[in-house]
C-alpha cells in the first residue's frame, strides 16, 4: 500500500500545519535564568522563519542554493532550517564538534554560499578554507565582525532585514514555497567516508516529508505528545523528528546540553524522547549501581522487582497470560523501585526511541520490566534515518521493528539489508562512482549491515558489514553482540570494543563510566582518587575480571573474551572515536590505542 504524502516539500507541510494549530505550542527553549521552558506557538515560529527566509533571499540566495549551519541543537537551529527550506534553499549541515579542516571542507564542497554558524569560535572554523563560494556568515550568538574576510552579520539582524523586506512584500515567501517542488534538494548531510573524506548525502523534500507523515502512524507520535529534543539535529535523526513534529503538530522542547538532561526532565515532563544507546545505558548502570551500593534489603528489593518485571515481559513477548500472583508482585515491585526511575525521567514518558547505534537486548528488558519499554528503531543518513521502528504496544525485544510506510525491504544472499523507496537518498554529492557501488541495478540502497526478517517484518540487525571480525581461526564474530551483553552485564561500563580480526583470539578494549566508578570506590580505601588511577587499581581489575567470566559463559568458545584492556579514560568524539551521535569509530579507536592492543597479543602466533 502506498503511503498518501499530501505535500510537496517541507515548506509546505510547515505552512498547512501554522495554519491547522496556528495558537498551539510548538517549541520551547530554556529560559536565560533556566527557569523553565519558554514557548513559541506555531503562528509565531512561522513569522520568525519566514523573517529569517526572506533575509536569505535578500542576500541572494536562491533556489537550491546551499545555507550551512554549523551550531548545537537549539531553537535557533530549528528557525534557521525551518528559514533555508522557505527561501527554496537547502540545508547543510554541520556538526558543531566537527575539527576546522573538515568543518571548511564541508562548506566548501557542498557550495554553500551563506554559513549560519552558532558563534565567532565556530565561524573562526572557516578561517584557514578555501571558499569561493561563501559570501556571507551569520552568527547566532555574540557580535559581528566588521573587519572579517567574508562580511558578518548577526541572525537579528538578518530577520530585522527580512521583516522589513516582507512588510513591502508580505507574500513574498509564501509565492517561493509554491515553487518548491517533491524532486528538489532540501538536506545535504555528510557522513565519514572510506577516503576519510566526509561525503555530502543529497535527501530531498519528497523524502522528509514522506518521514513526517509515517512517524505518524501507529501512535508513534500523537499531537497531545511532548517531546524533550535534544539530540545533534546536524544529524539525519534530528531532522526526521523535525519533519514529524511538524506533520502530527506535537510540541517540542528543543535544548542540546546533554549535561542538563537528566535534571530538565523533571522540569519539562515530557512524553517522548528519542536517545542513542548510550543515555540509555548510562539510566541503566545508574539503577543498578545505586541499588548495589545501597546493598541490604534495598538491593534485594530492586534484584527482586527487576526479576519479576523481566519474568512478565518474557511472558508479554511470547503471548502467553501473566498470572495473577506474578502480576500482583510486579505492580509490587513497581510503586517501590521502577516508580522512582519513572519519576526520574519526568514521571509521564509514553514512548521512548533509542536508535543510531544498536541497543543491548538485556537493557531493552530492563526498560520494559519497568513501565518504560524502548521502541528500538533502524536508519541511515542514506534513507533520511527513520526507516524501521518497533511500534508502541507491539514491542518485539531484540529487533528494530517494521518497515515505516511504504519502505521496501529485501536481505541479500550475505545477509546485507538492502533498502528502496520514497526516503532513499538522490545519490552522494559530486561522487558518481561512490552513488552507482550503493546501489543495486534494480535500486535498492546497500546498508552495510547484516540482517534478518522475520514472519511478521520484524528487522533483526545482527552487526555492520564491514564490522564483522573474521578470526585466524576462520570464525566470524559479531563484535556488536558481544559489547551489548558486557554492558548489561557490567553496570560501571561506558563503551566496548572487541578486537579479534585475523586474530588467534578475541580481545576487548574496555571504557568505565567516571560516575559509575567514582560511586563504587565511595566510602572505601579509593575513594576520591583520579579516574585513570582507578581504572588502573587492582581492586577494578578484580570486579571487571568477574563480569568477564560472566560474559564468556554466555559465549561460544570462539566468542570469548581471553585479554582486555581497561583504558584509562573514555573514548570521546574529540578526539575522532565517537560519531557525534555517540556511534563508537572502530577504526579510530584502534588506531588511538594501537599500542594496547598490540600489547594485547604480545607473544601470540596471529596467523594472518
Amino acid at each position: 500500500m502506498i503511503l498518501d504524502v499530501p505535500y510537496r516539500s517541507i515548506p509546505d507541510m510547515f505552512l498547512k500545519r501554522v495554519a491547522t494549530t496556528p495558537d498551539k505550542p510548538a517549541f520551547a527553549h530554556p529560559a536565560a535564568d533556566d527557569s523553565g521552558p519558554v514557548w513559541l506557538t506555531w503562528a509565531q515560529v512561522a513569522r520568525r522563519a519566514k523573517a529569517i527566509a526572506a533575509g536569505l533571499r535578500e542576500l541572494g540566495v536562491g533556489s537550491e542554493d546551499r545555507v550551512a549551519i554549523l551550531a548545537s541543537t537549539r531553537l535557533e537551529w530549528v528557525l534557521a532550517d525551518l528559514a533555508v527550506m522557505c527561501a527554496g534553499a537547502a540545508t547543510t549541515t554541520v556538526y558543531p564538534t566537527t575539527e576546522p579542516e573538515d568543518a571548511a571542507y564541508i562548506v566548501a564542497d557542498s557550495g554553500s554560499t551563506i554559513l549560519i554558524a552558532e558563534d565567532s569560535a565556530q565561524a573562526a572554523k572557516m578561517a584557514g578554507g578555501t571558499l569561493p563560494n561563501l559570501t556571507h556568515v551569520v552568527l547566532i550568538d555574540g557580535a559581528a565582525d566588521a573587519t572579517a574576510a567574508v562580511p558578518q552579520l548577526t541572525l537579528s539582524e538578518l530577520e530585522a532585514r527580512g521583516a522589513e523586506a516582507l512588510s513591502a512584500e508580505p507574500d513574498l515567501v509564501d509565492k517561493i514555497i509554491e515553487t518548491v517542488e517533491p524532486h528538489h534538494l532540501a538536506t545535504l548531510i555528510y557522513t565519514s567516508g572510506t577516503t576519510g573524506r566526509p561525503k555530502g548525502v543529497e535527501l530531498l523534500h519528497a523524502g522528509w516529508c514522506w518521514e513526517g507523515v509515517a512517524q505518524g502512524q501507529f501512535d508513534l507520535l500523537r499531537p497531545d505528545d511532548l517531546q524533550y529534543l535534544w539530540l545533534p539535529l546536524s544529524h539525519s535523526f534530528g531532522k526526521t523528528l523535525l519533519c514529524g513534529v511538524i506533520h502530527v503538530g506535537l510540541s517540542t522542547y528543543v535544548d542540546g546540553r546533554v549535561d542538563k538532561l537528566v535534571d530538565n526532565l523533571s522540569v519539562v515532563r515530557p512524553t517522548l524522547m528519542c536517545a542513542a544507546p548510550r543515555v540509555f545505558e548510562k539510566v541503566y548502570n545508574r539503577a543498578v549501581t545505586t541499588a548495589q551500593q545501597h546493598g541490604g534489603a534495598k538491593a534485594k528489593i530492586f534484584g527482586w522487582a527487576v526479576r519479576n518485571g523481566k519474568e512478565v515481559v518474557a511472558l508479554e513477548q511470547a503471548g502467553r497470560p501473566v498470572p495473577g500472583g506474578l502480576a500482583l508482585r510486579h505492580r509490587v515491585g513497581t510503586k517501590l523501585v521502577f516508580s522512582k526511575l519513572q519519576a526520574r525521567l519526568g514521571g509521564r514518558m509514553r514512548v521512548m526511541v533509542s536508535g543510531s547505534a544498536p541497543l543491548s537486548r538485556e537493557i531493552a528488558e530492563f526498560f520494559a520490566a519497568a513501565g518504560l519499554p524502548i521502541s528500538e528503531g533502524y536508519g541511515l543518513t542514506e534513507t533520511s534515518a527513520g526507516n524501521f521502528v518497533n511500534r508502541p504496544g507491539r514491542l518485539k525485544i531484540g529487533t528494530v521493528g517494521q518497515a515505516l510506510g511504504d519502505l521496501e525491504c529485501r536481505i541479500a544472499d550475505d545477509g546485507e539489508v538492502l533498502l528502496r523507496g520514497t526516503p532513499v537518498m538522490r545519490g552522494y554529492h559530486n561522487l558518481p562512482k561512490e552513488t552507482a557501488e550503493a546501489f543495486t541495478e534494480d535500486g535498492f540502497f546497500r546498508t552495510g549491515d547484516i540482517g534478518a526478517l522475520d514472519s511478521d517484518g520484524y528487522l533483526a540487525i545482527t552487526d555492520r558489514k564491514k564490522d564483522l571480525v573474521k578470526t585466524s581461526g576462520g570464525k566470524y564474530i559479531a563484535p556488536s553482540y558481544i559489547e551489548g551483553k558486557f554492558k548489561a552485564i557490567c553496570p560501571y561500563t561506558s563503551q566496548v570494543v572487541v578486537v579479534g580480526q585475523a586474530r588467534n583470539f578475541c580481545s576487548m578494549l574496555i571504557t568505565l563510566d567516571p560516575d559509575a566508578l567514582a560511586g563504587w570506590a565511595r566510602g572505601g580505601p579509593l575513594a576520591g582518587r583520579p579516574h585513570a588511577e582507578l581504572a588502573a587499581s587492582p581492586e577494578v581489575q578484580a570486579m571487571v575480571d568477574g563480569y568477564i567470566k560472566e560474559l564468556n559463559q554466555q559465549l561460544n568458545r570462539w566468542e570469548t573474551i581471553k585479554k582486555y584492556r581497561i583504558l584509562g579514560r573514555d573514548l570521546t568524539i574529540e578526539d575522532g572515536e565517537l560519531t557525534p551521535s555517540l556511534k563508537v569509530k572502530r577504526r579510530a579507536v584502534e588506531s588511538n590505542f594501537a599500542a594496547e592492543i598490540d600489547d594485547l597479543y604480545a607473544g601470540t602466533l596471529a596467523e594472518i
